[in-house]
């Protein structure tokens, strides 16, 4: 473990010790277990995924895009009173900001994550090619839906006072910036108190991936309307670097990424952990160990 990382855990530890939390199931399912660890898989490995969606569709905001999923664990789909509730994972899909891509490919993933114990509230977001997609819509759909945990979400088994906020990729992006609203102006913004945010192959700095050749890398100037020469105060509203970010903040990334470059991560200035030879879709692959390493991270995080 990297000395940023063990900085970062201990203070999540003098922040949160000494609260009584929901205890999510074991790390691993049998099943899981059984399966040999991938590594560097491919975006088409995650759509072959196997999955049974028991999600419940719940819109946060008017237009047909603004809507998340709400995982919850074993079949605990019916609304109660019950005192033990699942702490509360909001997941914000990657995808380049770009429409091509929705929250489908993350369905196994949140399936997954919430038979470990936890509920999963996946945000759908208004993209590039959506109308009022692209910077800022896209953030202010996640800031919507995020706004939503503190009263959409009453009566069902979520602890809605017990969130980690992640995001994956382009996602990551606005998870990180997410975090940072909830912990620099809950009141302004209506939004729930978060313990903490994880950055699965975040993009961080949005000046370097601009001046990436990849297809994401390029699409960074459609979602912000121009390069960053022809938009330099957007892209310093819109960089993670440049904002006031929540104190809990962790990056996970892979070191064999060539979508999201490894130092988005290590030069970001956070707390990063990195895993040999994973890449940039083994977070959100159930059976990777980068998959194993964040479900072993969200335990943590929710045991504090």
């Amino acid at each position: 473990m990297n000395k940023p990382l063990i900085t970062f855990l201990t203070g999540v530890t003098l922040l949160l010790g000494g609260c009584a939390q929901y205890q999510p199931n074991p790390v691993i399912t049998t099943n899981q277990t059984e399966l040999p660890k991938l590594a560097n898989v491919s975006y088409a490995s995650l759509l072959s995924l196997p999955y049974t969606d028991n999600s419940l569709k719940l819109q946060y905001g008017e237009s047909t895009l603004q809507y998340g999923r709400l995982y919850l664990p074993q079949t605990a789909h019916i609304q109660t009173t019950s005192q033990t509730k699942a702490p509360l994972v909001v997941f914000i899909h990657g995808g380049c900001w770009l429409n091509a891509y929705d929250i489908s490919h993350s369905r196994a993933f949140s399936q997954a994550v919430a038979a470990q114990g936890f509920a999963v509230w996946s945000l759908e977001y208004r993209r590039i090619g959506d109308e009022g997609g692209g910077w800022p819509g896209s953030l202010h759909d996640v800031l919507q839906g995020l706004s939503f945990v503190k009263n959409g979400l009453n009566g069902f088994v979520v602890d809605n006072t017990n969130i980690v906020i992640a995001g994956h990729s382009a996602g990551g992006q606005l998870a990180l910036l997410a975090g940072g609203h909830s912990y620099v102006q809950p009141q302004a913004t209506a939004l729930p108190a978060v313990k903490a945010v994880v950055g699965l192959a975040a993009i961080t700095d949005m000046f370097a991936y601009a001046s990436g050749d990849n297809s994401c890398q390029r699409a960074t100037n459609q979602f912000m309307g121009g390069s960053p020469t022809e938009q330099p105060a957007r892209y310093q509203q819109a960089n993670p670097q440049q904002q006031r970010l929540h104190p809990a903040t962790l990056l996970l990334h892979g070191s064999e990424d060539s979508i999201v470059p490894l130092t988005q991560a290590s030069a970001s200035g956070l707390s990063f952990k990195t895993i040999t030879n994973a890449g940039h879709f083994d977070w959100i692959h159930p059976h990777t160990l980068a998959y194993k390493q964040f479900i072993e991270t969200l335990q943590e995080l929710f045991a504090q």
